[in-house]
Parts: C-alpha cells; structure tokens; sequence
C-alpha cells in the first residue's frame, strides 16, 4: 500500500495527540517488542513508538528493523518518537482520504 503526500499529512494531525504505546528501551529491540508493535497496530493502526537510548544511526536501525518486520510505514520521526501505520484489513479503523488519479 502506498500511502500519499495528502494522507501521510492526515495521519500526522490524527497522530498528534497520540502517546506512545511502545517503547524501546536501553536493549534494544526484542522479539517482544516487535510483538508489542504488531499488536498495537493491529489494535490501533497508528501509533507512536518511543526510541529510547542510542544515538541518530542507532535509532535509524531500530525504527528501519520495525518497519520491515511490521510491514508498517513510517508516517514522521522526530527526535525520539515515530509515528506507524499499517491498515487492518479485517477491521479498518482509520478512513484515508481518497487520492486523486
């Protein structure tokens, strides 16, 4: 699913408000966390994750490691936190605006 220009900018106003649901911490990402950010989104479709210890590279690994594990987009990464989404099929929660083709 490719998400455009106008609906990643939707999902960054539906994030904004939004606190993090999971963290990871000072060891890094673990088998459950990445199940923690499965079920979340699973639950939510968008959420934040917090990316705790480490410097930019590290961060960059760890967010780049769950978004290909999740089968997630990357929304927006400030500093510490990043904004995912991945549509549930079964049970949408969230209606994109409509592109225009």
């Amino acid at each position: 699913m490719v998400i455009t220009a106008a609906q990643k900018r939707f999902l960054r106003s539906k994030a904004h408000h939004l606190k993090p649901v999971v963290m990871v911490g000072q060891h890094g990402l673990s088998e459950n966390v990445m199940n923690e950010v499965n079920l979340a989104l699973d639950a939510h479709e968008l959420i934040k994750v917090k990316l705790g210890a480490g410097d930019r590279e590290e961060k960059k690994s760890i967010l780049g490691e769950i978004i290909s594990n999740s089968k997630a987009e990357l929304i927006q990464s400030i500093g510490h936190v990043a904004v995912l989404f991945r549509r549930n099929h079964k049970k949408p929660k969230i209606e994109l605006p409509r592109t225009k083709e």
